[in-house]
């Protein structure tokens, strides 16, 4: 623990970066043991995740919430987007019902409840943290200049923004809405100077996103478990 939290302390690079490549990996284990497994999986990620905050909190200072009227906006816009291009157009990926919790596990209401408030509170807490860090804080800014630990986040750059939004969408089965929500979100700091309008717009989408999953996916309207 020592080792690690000295590591990070030394290696700004390091501090943005690993947790989000230690949940990515996470992420790639899901239901490599079966059915069950993505969901276990999914829910030991995310302590994991929180576990990598918490160290990594007093070392990356942009790593705060900050709410205000843009994120809010943005955040809303971004699921009304996500939405919206629910419609065909080549996937990176066939779409699954991996998530489709009723499916695998209806015999057990409590434990479909259970795992939809897991991936709900997963997507919301610890996912905009990660994400925003690493791409927002880190990669932007390096794509900007090698010195980019100097490099303030209100700081416009074509190429930055054009890559970085592209990769955070390929990340995404659906990609399209992936760019859009990565342009969003980075136009966003780019306004404000901080990372966590990011954040919190980052949350509302996915609370809003796993409302309308779950809110949709019980037999009254069409089911959306695609979205997760």
């Amino acid at each position: 623990m020592k080792g690690l939290t000295g590591k990070l302390q030394a290696s700004p690079l390091l501090a943005r970066v690993l947790p989000f490549v230690v949940f990515l990996l996470l992420t790639a284990c899901q239901g490599s043991l079966g059915q069950e497994s993505h969901y276990w999986i999914y829910a030991a990620k995310c302590v994991v995740g929180a576990w990598l905050v918490w160290v990594t909190w007093p070392l990356v200072a942009e790593m705060r919430w900050a709410v205000s009227l843009e994120a809010l906006l943005a955040g809303t816009l971004v699921f009304a987007i996500w939405v919206a291009l629910d419609v065909p157009y080549p996937k990176l990926s066939q779409p699954d019902d991996s998530w489709n919790l009723p499916a695998h596990l209806g015999a057990d209401p409590a434990m479909v409840w259970f795992f939809a408030g897991v991936r709900i509170t997963g997507s919301t807490l610890l996912v905009p943290l990660l994400e925003e860090v690493f791409y927002r804080s880190f990669l932007y800014r390096y794509i900007v200049a090698p010195n980019w630990i100097y490099t303030p986040h209100n700081q416009f750059n074509a190429k930055a923004f054009l890559v970085t939004s592209v990769i955070f969408g390929l990340t995404h089965q659906h990609w399209l809405a992936g760019v859009a929500c990565g342009m969003i979100y980075q136009l966003l700091v780019i306004r404000t100077n901080r990372i966590g309008d990011a954040i919190t717009a980052h949350a509302i989408t996915n609370l809003l996103l796993g409302l309308w999953v779950v809110t949709h996916g019980f037999g009254f309207v069409k089911e959306q478990w695609h979205f997760w």
